[in-house]
């Protein structure tokens, strides 16, 4: 990176295209749309003031998403209990540009809501630190190496909390199938 004033524009370069992703973390993670907004503001002024410590060459992402990480983390005392659930526009918006093999009729858009709404609850209901990896492998994309970067773990935990995750995920949505058919 280079020295000086630069600084602020590398940041920006690097950052700004991954805003809309620490801020669908944030949104996950505290469960309230105001809380992930100061999450992520906060996380890019810690980001900024502590830029000259990043090192060049190295995964900027993984870096910025430990402090975001970290920042949530340190600013909690307890997790409150939430039930509202907010959606960026992409993810509404997902899959809809890419035309389905059968139309669409208003039983199966019902349906999908109602399996997107289960999946979501039961994602809430995660504690939050297999919320957190499942949310940074499956809807942010991360390899396992990003993943142990970020958390600061190895590998191997990673992999072991994000098999445990999952299987908390399977219980509860097996749970929530059986009352549903009683």
């Amino acid at each position: 990176m280079s020295a000086g004033g630069d600084n602020a524009s590398d940041f920006e370069q690097l950052a700004m295209p991954l805003l809309a992703s620490l801020y669908n973390l944030a949104q996950w993670l505290t469960q309230n749309r105001t809380e992930a907004e100061d999450l992520v503001q906060e996380t890019f002024t810690k980001a900024l003031r502590g830029f000259d410590t990043f090192q060049p060459g190295t995964n900027f992402r993984a870096w910025i998403y430990r402090i975001l990480r970290n920042t949530f983390l340190t600013s909690r005392t307890g997790l409150r209990a939430s039930r509202e659930v907010l959606f960026s526009e992409e993810e509404d918006d997902a899959g809809r540009g890419v035309e389905a093999i059968t139309e669409e009729t208003p039983e199966s858009i019902l349906l999908a809501a109602a399996e997107h709404e289960l999946i979501a609850t039961a994602l809430e209901q995660l504690p939050v630190v297999q919320r957190e990896i499942i949310l940074l492998c499956d809807v942010e994309e991360m390899t396992y190496r990003e993943i142990a970067e970020v958390l600061a773990i190895p590998i191997g935990t990673v992999m072991s909390r994000l098999a445990r995750a999952r299987k908390a995920m399977r219980q509860l949505l097996a749970q929530k199938d059986r009352s549903a058919h009683r």
